[in-house]
């Protein structure tokens, strides 16, 4: 099989992130985070270090959203019925996801803190 060229490769993937964006209301509430992060970037012009940690678990939020969507897809594509050990890996993956979430809420508070109250 060949592989596509590279700009297909490309639309390829942001037809993948626009899937997630119409379909998944999580991604969409992440997104909306992400949103609001870049607005508090440029509005408490945070430092080039603070604005790379908050793009870093922003971007690993979104992307373990992806992650554990596609598990969960293949997942109901294998085992349409009900199935305790299927419950199980669709549960890992979402840990994975409120981890990340935890994660940049914690870096979150660290970074804003100081403009926040500085």
């Amino acid at each position: 099989m060949r592989k596509p060229p590279v700009h297909k490769s490309f639309l390829n993937a942001f037809r993948g992130v626009f899937l997630m964006l119409k379909s998944e209301r999580n991604f969409q509430l992440e997104l909306l985070a992400f949103i609001i992060n870049i607005i508090l970037i440029f509005y408490f012009q945070l430092s080039n270090i603070d604005t790379v940690l908050i793009l870093i678990v922003s971007f690993g939020v979104l992307s373990a959203e992806i992650f554990n969507t596609a598990i969960e897809k293949i997942c109901d594509f294998i085992q349409p019925e009900f199935d305790k050990r299927i419950g199980f890996i669709k549960d890992i993956s979402a840990g994975a996801v409120i981890l990340m979430a935890v994660l940049s809420v914690v870096v979150g508070v660290l970074v804003y803190w100081k403009y926040i109250f500085n």
